[in-house]
């Protein structure tokens, strides 16, 4: 309750940064109306009159947040509609891509920490060393480009004359009519590019943490018991070894929304990272401020989850 709290007036001085950051932007909330060559002084004055911009900064603001408690983000210029109608849109796309590419990442770096630890210094652990290196340094533009040419547009031959091709781009092709082979096709190539980078960084943190605690005594001593070593392993060793992991996870998801901006860029995805392009590009000024402070509350919102799963994975951990 008391990290909850406490998150509150940060979220208050995150709004005020991006309040004022985006209204002393070029053309701030007028930018829109700026790009018609035929508007005239006495246009902006009247404009400004009918937006409220006329009146001071720290005004508008308490003006702004009244509507945002109340649930109004503001109009979209560049949608033409309410913009939290527009983010919902567009949030079950990118919920659908984060979530496949969060359990990728999950489940294959955590898994690939765990097996490089159990096996230091062999040719799988520096195979395994290497692939986290490469996957942290890939710039994420070049490789969903790369997977493209190589799945959609050469494809990749298989024995019996068989070949993996995928779609390059968008949710499904009908998307009028649900079906889930369609929209599985659609979703591997982005899902795994969006994943690389976590998955790499998800491994490193598991082996480092996983090959601190094979030192503890209590790993030690449940070895000299007999018991067997995957028991060892994930029954007295993991939950001590994801403390550090879970840090790492919670503070990547709200990036991995961020990150979606390229990757749905990239393969025509119609989620909120396409939605924040066309709002920058347009310069929607209500667009882009309700999307940064909705990044901004995930993100708050995940450090506090992970400060409950502290607890969870280890009694020990007391908030005083």
């Amino acid at each position: 309750m008391r990290r909850t709290l406490q998150s509150i007036p940060l979220l208050l001085l995150i709004s005020m940064i991006l309040f004022l950051i985006l209204d002393k932007a070029p053309g701030g909330p007028l930018a829109p109306y700026l790009q018609n060559p035929h508007i005239t002084p006495a246009d902006i004055a009247r404009l400004k009159h009918n937006l409220g911009l006329d009146q001071p900064l720290p005004v508008r603001y308490v003006k702004w947040l009244g509507q945002v408690l109340r649930g109004d983000l503001g109009y979209s210029t560049s949608n033409s509609e309410p913009v939290l109608q527009a983010m919902l849109e567009r949030l079950p796309a990118t919920l659908e891509l984060m979530g496949a590419s969060t359990l990728i990442a999950i489940v294959v770096g955590i898994g690939a920490g765990i097996f490089s630890a159990v096996r230091p210094y062999t040719f799988a652990d520096y195979f395994i060393t290497t692939f986290a290196f490469f996957g942290q340094s890939m710039p994420v533009f070049w490789l969903a480009l790369m997977m493209q040419l190589a799945f959609a547009v050469h494809g990749i031959p298989l024995p019996f004359g068989y070949q993996i091709q995928l779609p390059s781009a968008g949710l499904a092709d009908n998307v009028d009519s649900f079906s889930l082979g369609d929209r599985l096709s659609h979703l591997i190539l982005p899902a795994v590019v969006l994943s690389v980078l976590s998955l790499a960084l998800y491994s490193r943190f598991m082996r480092s943490s996983m090959l601190e605690v094979t030192q503890t005594d209590y790993m030690r001593t449940a070895a000299a018991k007999g018991l067997a070593p995957r028991t060892i392993i994930f029954k007295h060793g993991l939950k001590n070894a994801l403390i550090p992991v879970v840090t790492v996870i919670a503070l990547s998801l709200p990036g991995l929304i961020a990150g979606a901006v390229v990757t749905e860029t990239i393969f025509s995805w119609p989620g909120m990272g396409r939605l924040f392009i066309n709002a920058l590009q347009q310069e929607d000024i209500a667009l882009l401020m309700g999307y940064l402070c909705v990044i901004a509350f995930l993100v708050v919102l995940f450090n506090l989850l992970a400060d409950i799963t502290y607890a969870w994975l280890d009694p020990r951990v007391k908030y005083d």
